[in-house]
């Protein structure tokens, strides 16, 4: 029989093992194809999922006829789970690379932004001379990202500013990215070079979550718009620009965005034009303040202070 104590590291064990198993059930939406996944046989990981549930005091689950789907408690359950999973492998591969050769993963979020190709520069050095490390990155807000470097998700985080940077240290990227609007060509305001704010009253636009007063209040966002920011008629949010431009491809209105991020070729049928006056916006890499870095980690940092 096994003692409290090793009961306890076996209940342990089996959690991280359990909650992989929910994952794929979630992800196949079917417990036969995530069984086969698994190679576990179906009453195996029926019994392991209904467990779950009991331990959890909660349904995580709905059986149908031909899938699975997740009730509200699976669906937060899904999320915390992929955290854990997420970080338990991320922990992992730290350990494995500390070896004679430097590897391991570096994880990195941000927004879309034109100063990634300074990203991009490092990470071509480092892959030259240490092949063996990878890179992870994950798009999302300056929401989003702060998150997951709270969580231990991302090693690092590109931030367009303006944002709270009090719980990191950070660098300035030594560019500014400047905000304009993209339309179809065949809009009447494409005959403009520049757009003035009367320009943008009344017309359906695409925002980004970046000019909310939530997101934006110490930005020139505010300033900029004045109190025509109330007047302003938009359409639709987003947090990426790549479905914000098909929206504007299809006529629902113009979008708000930050210069090179959007295809404004010829053959795109869209175009940019800056906003005047000019409105601009740095970016930080950031970091946890006393972060620990992996070694693969703590070399990029380093060439991150080399070059700014």
């Amino acid at each position: 029989m096994l003692d409290g104590h090793n009961k306890k590291r076996y209940h342990e064990g089996m959690e991280i093992r359990v909650l992989r198993y929910f994952l794929a059930v979630a992800r196949e939406g079917s417990i036969t194809k995530a069984a086969n996944s698994l190679h576990l046989t179906q009453p195996t990981l029926t019994r392991q999922l209904q467990d779950l549930e009991k331990e959890l005091k909660q349904k995580l689950l709905v059986r149908g006829k031909h899938k699975v789907t997740l009730t509200p408690e699976g669906l937060i359950l899904q999320k915390r789970a992929q955290e854990i999973v997420d970080m338990v492998e991320k922990t992992e591969a730290e350990f494995q690379s500390i070896s004679d050769t430097l590897s391991g993963d570096i994880y990195i979020g941000g927004g879309e932004t034109d100063s990634m190709k300074y990203v991009a520069e490092i990470i071509k050095e480092i892959q030259e001379d240490y092949p063996a490390i990878k890179f992870h990155l994950y798009s999302g807000n300056a929401e989003d990202v702060m998150e997951k470097l709270d969580r231990g998700l991302l090693d690092f985080g590109i931030l367009i500013q303006p944002v709270d940077l009090s719980r990191y240290d950070h660098l300035e990227l030594p560019e500014r990215d400047t905000w304009g609007v993209i339309m179809r060509s065949d809009s009447p305001l494409a005959e403009k070079s520049e757009i003035a704010l009367n320009d943008l009253v009344e017309i359906p636009l695409l925002a980004s979550r970046q000019m909310s007063p939530k997101y934006s209040k110490d930005s020139g966002f505010l300033d900029w718009f004045g109190d025509k920011y109330n007047d302003l008629n938009i359409a639709a949010t987003y947090n990426l620009i790549f479905n914000a431009a098909i929206m504007v491809k299809a006529g629902v209105g113009i979008a708000v965005t930050l210069d090179k991020l959007a295809d404004t070729s010829k053959e795109s049928g869209l175009c940019f034009r800056p906003l005047s006056p000019k409105l601009e916006s740095g970016l930080d890499i950031v970091w946890k303040k006393n972060q620990v870095f992996s070694p693969a980690a703590k070399l990029f940092w380093e060439r991150l202070k080399e070059r700014f």
